[in-house]
């Protein structure tokens, strides 16, 4: 299984495909929890905002976490929501 890095996922950013930059940063989330360049790519690249620390927290974790269609079809409403 190939492992991603942050370089490979700020390529992606560059190139403009933010989807495919989100889903390196949330493998790499998925095997070290505390990488903070993820952390922060993904607040960046998902527009959350800091006026909403407490729900951004919330919903970070839930981007972590989520393993259905259901659940990342969730996380992208609530995007479109912000």
């Amino acid at each position: 299984m190939k492992k991603n890095t942050i370089t490979e996922a700020s390529i992606y950013e560059a190139q403009g495909l933010k989807n495919e930059a989100l889903e390196i940063y949330k493998n790499i989330l998925k095997n070290d929890p505390e990488n903070q360049n993820a952390i922060d790519a993904i607040r960046r690249l998902s527009g959350l905002r800091s006026k909403h620390a407490d729900l951004n927290t919330q919903m970070l974790d839930f981007f972590i976490m989520m393993q259905s269609d259901e659940e990342i079809n969730e996380f992208k409403r609530w995007l479109i929501r912000i």
